[in-house]
């Protein structure tokens, strides 16, 4: 590597140097020039150039780029080859509503651990769950190392400081009780089986409306949950002559983006595997077996009535014509179906961690309930047990009353 040259000059009041910083792809060194306005100026930029080279962390040459470009060009090119579209969508939204207003025009060679915090100290202000704030913490941190890797800034300041912390949402899932009268309300509605699986198997509400038939096994009382249903986002297919139209689902040259093995449904549902360790095999109890025998029965006699209307999907739980079930309606049922029971407001997902907890309750070994509910770290498994201690106490104590209550004196 050629050794460091420098030189000055003065020049209508500027001070110049040239710094050679190592040597370009092409083999030809790498020379730098420095214009300041005062020698004293110029030689600490040669001096932060040096460290830099010393350090093996000399930046690309050229002006830099700012934030809001760097993470466009992040968003679009390199994320989409780790991430979902969806996620992609969402980390968009949360740059233009929160990093590119404060940040957005700050360049990446002048980025300090300050400006991160203000973002996050905007997002305090505004009311930003905890967890949102952290969110967009990870986003920032993991796209600016990717800039530092690649010779774009310096360094990473995301490094120099703590993450943002925030307080996890207590889990607050059904007593058995009122679960139980949660699906004694589902008697008379449509898909009654579908909150019977949700509640008892304890499936996220993707997998439940993603089931098919030929991933169900009676016989063998079992079931594959093998793909989600989602809703994606479309994009704008009209980048070289735009249409105009604020919302890409309005655009007529709109796309629906797709990863590979994922398969359009109807309008935005799409189905999915699920990611990580959730593609699973689950066993039935006889009881949602004898539910599923009756629920298909019923299907089948939709379908005669439907005739050559009806969509032949393949799906354990479709509308009345065999659609897929949309996340949303699925939702609007839910709620209905809480008001009726009489029971306490409460996400889908809260359905979840009412299989969880219950079956902890009951003494399930947690690596089996880590295994039924297709959780990747036993870490979010075990974030269950103090709810299901509590009711498991609960439980023998109404045993208890029951059974061993003191006799009365004869």
């Amino acid at each position: 590597m050629l050794p460091p040259q420098l030189s000055t000059s003065q020049d209508r009041r500027q001070n110049h140097a040239w710094v050679t910083v190592g040597t370009k792809p092409n083999g030809k060194p790498d020379r730098r020039h420095v214009k300041r306005r005062t020698k004293d100026e110029a030689k600490e930029r040669v001096d932060e150039l040096l460290a830099q080279k010393q350090a093996g962390t000399v930046v690309r040459p050229g002006r830099a780029m700012t934030v809001e470009a760097w993470l466009t060009t992040y968003l679009d090119t390199v994320a989409p080859r780790r991430c979902d579209p969806s996620t992609i969508y969402d980390y968009r939204s949360k740059m233009r509503t929160w990093v590119y207003p404060e940040i957005g025009r700050v360049r990446l060679d002048q980025l300090t651990a300050d400006h991160l915090d203000a973002v996050y100290t905007v997002m305090d202000r505004a009311g930003r769950a905890g967890s949102t704030v952290l969110k967009v913490h990870r986003i920032l941190s993991r796209a600016l190392e990717v800039a530092y890797r690649r010779g774009h800034m310096p360094r990473n300041p995301a490094r120099m400081m703590d993450a943002p912390s925030f307080k996890a949402r207590e889990i607050q899932p059904f007593r058995e009780e009122e679960a139980v009268t949660v699906l004694d309300a589902t008697e008379w509605r449509r898909n009654a089986a579908r909150w019977a699986v949700g509640l008892a198997l304890g499936l996220r509400q993707g997998e439940v409306l993603g089931l098919r038939w030929p991933y169900v096994d009676l016989e063998a009382k079992e079931l594959r949950v093998w793909w989600q249903l989602h809703r994606r986002s479309f994009e704008h297919g009209c980048a070289g002559e735009p249409c105009g139209r604020r919302r890409a689902g309005n655009c007529p040259s709109r796309v629906l983006p797709l990863r590979s093995g994922e398969q359009i449904v109807d309008g935005g549902l799409i189905l999915k595997e699920p990611k990580g360790k959730s593609k699973r095999t689950v066993p039935l109890p006889q009881e949602l077996v004898d539910a599923l025998r009756r629920h298909r029965e019923i299907q089948e006699l939709e379908q005669a009535m439907a005739g050559a209307a009806w969509l032949d999907h393949g799906f354990v739980f479709a509308t009345a014509t065999g659609g897929p079930i949309s996340p949303e309606a699925d939702w609007d049922e839910w709620k209905a179906l809480l008001k009726a029971a009489g029971v306490r407001d409460a996400r889908v997902h809260d359905g979840r961690h009412t299989a969880a907890t219950i079956l902890l309750a009951l003494g399930v070994p947690i690596e089996v309930v880590q295994e039924l509910l297709g959780h990747s770290d036993i870490r979010l498994t075990r974030g269950y047990s103090k709810v299901a201690s509590a009711m498991a106490r609960d439980a023998t104590d109404r045993i208890g009353g029951a059974l061993l209550r003191k006799r009365a004196a004869p």
